[in-house]
């Protein structure tokens, strides 16, 4: 078996290799190493970088490098570094797998990471396949990507280089609290740990159930689910109407089929039912969908800008719609660098960082159906209908105005709306300034 070890440079990556160098005449394993420049970290990264090579040399594998621009594609596809770290990463194991460099792509994944990833999920409103965690084994298209480190401790591994005198390198940017997942590690886990000293085990534990139980349930869901989807819309004398165009469509479910499902196949089904779409639910946008299954109140949803449910007598059906012409005259987005300013819309803002990290820009743009905005001091985030019907100033202003009122959105959330006292989010690690008025949010 052809083996690309994937290593930064850090303890975790570093025994992997020397592990799987050292057990490979004995299982059989073609060996050869992965290392990934993400454009990050200056000078650092390139030592890291000349680091993994000497190690390589020294052990007499091959060595496949890649370097990347993070911060571009984070920038570009509106991310987290994390998150576009993380994409471009993965995208060129598959290339490795895809190009026949190597069967398996080992990642050095521990029983921390593990712990660190469902409560960083858990944090963020994961459902049960969030919470499932890291996976030990990843299918690709060719070759398979490979965790063997999942059951073993941070703590275990740096005892074991110490003792074979295996140097390593260390990532500054894992000490920087400016990244949810440092916190989760630095903070709230050892919190945690005062509770339970074995919490990382009982985490991984737990992400071990989810995923068995999100195998059985996607068993469930393809037995479930053809027989109760209706592609497209009915028309008059029977049968159904599907669109052709390529960014729209809609699928219907018989309300009657629906409502004696129980509740968590019921939720299962109508989320299934949106990725027929290429649409992904949350929970407040599912829960909406639980409601509109009910034969009482509101009979249309705006889930999202190109999503809506609607109830007819029979059915419950999601439309998911192709730009209008009326989007065409919508004032285009501009990004909004983070530090930084920019004047549009109507508005001058200034983006201030709290902490001194990179962070992909944010946009500054109009309102989209479906935004739902959280005021400060409420409970949940309310439609921009119901919150213009609250701002002093937003009551007068006509449907004209409130189409091209500015917002600024970051990572899928509106963080700013002119006129509007937001509820800060602790996960927003900048702020806005708006200096061409009196409002500021």
């Amino acid at each position: 078996m052809r083996v690309a070890v994937a290593v930064s440079g850090g303890a975790d990556s570093v025994a992997l290799l020397r592990a799987l160098a050292q057990a490979a005449p004995e299982i059989g394993l073609a060996l050869s190493v992965a290392h990934l420049h993400h454009g990050l970290r200056g000078a650092e990264a390139g030592e890291d970088a000349q680091f993994v090579a000497e190690l390589a040399e020294r052990l007499s594998l091959p060595l496949h490098s890649h370097r990347v621009d993070t911060a571009v594609a984070a920038r570009a596809e509106r991310k987290t570094l994390e998150e576009a770290a993380r994409h471009l990463r993965y995208a060129w194991f598959r290339d490795l797998l895809a190009q026949g460099h190597a069967d398996v792509i080992a990642t050095a994944h521990t029983l921390d990471d593990q712990a660190e990833t469902v409560l960083h999920r858990l944090l963020r409103g994961a459902w049960t396949e969030g919470l499932g965690g890291i996976h030990p084994v990843i299918a690709c298209a060719r070759g398979t990507i490979l965790r063997p480190f999942l059951s073993v401790t941070r703590a275990e591994i740096v005892a074991w280089l110490r003792e074979i005198e295996q140097p390593w390198r260390e990532d500054a940017s894992n000490q920087d609290p400016a990244f949810t997942r440092n916190r989760i590690r630095h903070e709230l886990l050892p919190q945690l740990a005062v509770f339970n000293p074995r919490i990382a085990e009982q985490l991984a534990h737990m992400a071990a159930l989810a995923r068995d139980e999100e195998s059985w349930w996607e068993a469930e869901l393809a037995r479930v689910l053809p027989p109760l989807l209706l592609p497209g819309r009915p028309v008059r004398g029977g049968g159904r109407a599907v669109s052709t165009h390529p960014n729209a469509g809609s699928v219907g479910m018989e309300l009657e089929r629906l409502r004696v499902l129980a509740p968590a196949l019921r939720r299962r089904v109508l989320r299934a039912a949106a990725r027929q779409l290429d649409c992904v639910l949350n929970f407040e946008q599912t829960e909406r969908l639980m409601a509109l299954c009910e034969p009482e109140g509101t009979r249309r949803q705006q889930l999202s800008a190109d999503l809506r449910a609607e109830r007819t007598p029979r059915e419950l059906r999601l439309v998911r719609e192709a730009a209008t012409d009326d989007a065409a005259e919508t004032p285009a987005a501009v990004e909004l660098p983070i530090p930084g300013e920019v004047s549009a819309l109507g508005v001058i803002l200034r983006t201030t960082l709290r902490e001194d990290t990179a962070v992909p820009g944010a946009m500054l743009r109009t309102p989209r159906p479906g935004d739902r905005v959280r005021m400060r001091y409420s409970r949940a985030a309310k439609p921009l209908k119901e919150i213009f019907s609250r701002m002093q100033n937003g009551a007068g202003a006509d449907a004209a105005a409130r189409k091209v009122w500015p917002l600024v959105e970051w990572q899928g959330r509106i963080v700013w709306m002119k006129g509007v006292a937001v509820e800060p989010d602790p996960e927003v690690p900048f702020t806005v300034e708006e200096l061409s008025g009196h409002m500021q949010g």
